[in-house]
C-alpha cells in the first residue's frame, strides 16, 4: 500500500484467571436488542432507541455509516428518510456533529452519493460527509489481525479508525454473491478501500469469515437495523422482496445479525438461511471466535414497548433460540 501505516492487531487473549463466578456472570448477561413493529420510520427510529436506555452520541463528533453500496432503492441501499430521521435524532440526542462516511462499489461512490441526493440531504441537514473511497494514501491504515483470513490485512479510513463514536445503519437482506446475508456485520465491507475487494470477492470458501474480520477494526456505538421491507432472497442491490415492517436498534453487531436472521426465517427466505442455524453462519460464529459480541443466543432479549411488538419478538426469540 503506497503511504498509510501498518496496524497490526492482537488476536482474542481470553481470560485466564476468571473465576467461576465471573464466568458463570459473563455467561448470564444479557445483550439488549430492542424492535418495533412499525411502517412509520420517523416514530421506529425514535421509539427503538430510547428503548435501549442509552446515549452513547451526547456531546460527541459521530461518524454515521450507511448502506450506500449502490444507489438502488431501498432495501438495496439505506432508505434516505431513514437516514434523515435518524440523523435529525441524533441531533436530538445532542450529538456535537454528524458526518457521514462511506464507500460504495463496484459503481463509484461519488456517482452512488449523487444519485441518492446525499450531498443534497447533507446540506439540508447541516451534516458533514466522507467519501472514503477519495481519501489520500495516508488517511487509509493497513489493519493486520492476527489469526486473520486476509492474505495481507485490509485498508481502513482514519476516520473510522479514529472516531470515538461510530453510529451504523443497515439493511435486512440477503446477499446472492457468496455473504449470505448482509446486515450490520457486512457493513463493516464499506469501511475497506476499494483495492481490498478483489481478494474478499474471490475468497469464496473464506469470504464470510473475512467479513466478521474486518468488523476487529472498530465497534459501533449505536446500531439502526431498517426492517420495513427485506430482500428475503437476491440482494444485495436488488432481489425478491418482502415486508417485515420492524425497525431493530442495539450496541451489538452479532445480536442485530441473530435478530435479523430471525425475521428472514420467520418471513421465509432462501436455502442458504432456512437451512442453517443463526449461530452456525459463518459470519456469525466467525464474529463469535473474535468476541465481538453476544456469545449464545440465550442471551439475547430483544426490548419492546408495544403489544404487537412484543408477541412478533417473542415469535423471534423461538425463531433465534432455535437456530
Amino acid at each position: 500500500m503506497a503511504g498509510g501505516v501498518i496496524l497490526t492487531m492482537a488476536g482474542n487473549k481470553g481470560i485466564k484467571s476468571a473465576s467461576a463466578k465471573q464466568l458463570k456472570s459473563s455467561r448470564d448477561k444479557k445483550t439488549k436488542v430492542s424492535l418495533i413493529k412499525t411502517t412509520d420510520r420517523a416514530s421506529g427510529i425514535k421509539r427503538a432507541i430510547e428503548i435501549l436506555n442509552i446515549n452513547p452520541v451526547k456531546g460527541k463528533n459521530v461518524l454515521l455509516k450507511p448502506n450506500l453500496n449502490t444507489a438502488d432503492p431501498f432495501p438495496g441501499s439505506t432508505h434516505n428518510d431513514t437516514l434523515a430521521h435518524l440523523i435529525l435524532h441524533l441531533k436530538g440526542m445532542g450529538a456535537k456533529n454528524i458526518t457521514i462516511g462511506e464507500r460504495s462499489g463496484p459503481p463509484d461512490t461519488s456517482d452512488v452519493l449523487r444519485e441518492k441526493g446525499i450531498y443534497e440531504l447533507c446540506k439540508k441537514l447541516d451534516v458533514g460527509l466522507i467519501n472514503f473511497e477519495e481519501l489520500p494514501p495516508d488517511e487509509c491504515l493497513r489493519i493486520k489481525p492476527e489469526n486473520s483470513h486476509w492474505r495481507n490485512g485490509f485498508d481502513v479510513a482514519r476516520s473510522v479508525l479514529d472516531s470515538k463514536c461510530i453510529v451504523s445503519t443497515c439493511c435486512l437482506k440477503t446477499h446472492g454473491y457468496g455473504g449470505v446475508f448482509t446486515m450490520s456485520l457486512k457493513l463493516s465491507v464499506g469501511i475497506t478501500h476499494k483495492r481490498n475487494m478483489t481478494e474478499l470477492h474471490t475468497s469464496f470458501r473464506s469470504m464470510r469469515k473475512m467479513i466478521a474480520e474486518i468488523n476487529q477494526a472498530y465497534s459501533p456505538s449505536l446500531i439502526l437495523l431498517d426492517g420495513i421491507e427485506a430482500f428475503v432472497d437476491g440482494g444485495p442491490a436488488k432481489g425478491t422482496k418482502k415486508r417485515a415492517d420492524v425497525i431493530i436498534a442495539g450496541t451489538d453487531r452479532i445480536a442485530i445479525d441473530a435478530v435479523g436472521l430471525a425475521v428472514l426465517k420467520e418471513l421465509g427466505s432462501n436455502e442458504a438461511i432456512m437451512g442453517k442455524k443463526i449461530f452456525e453462519q459463518e459470519q456469525i460464529a466467525r464474529a463469535v471466535e473474535l468476541g465481538l459480541g453476544v456469545k449464545q443466543p440465550e442471551n439475547i432479549e430483544i426490548l419492546t414497548d408495544d403489544r404487537h411488538s412484543k408477541i412478533y419478538a417473542e415469535r423471534l426469540m423461538e425463531i433465534v433460540l432455535k437456530g
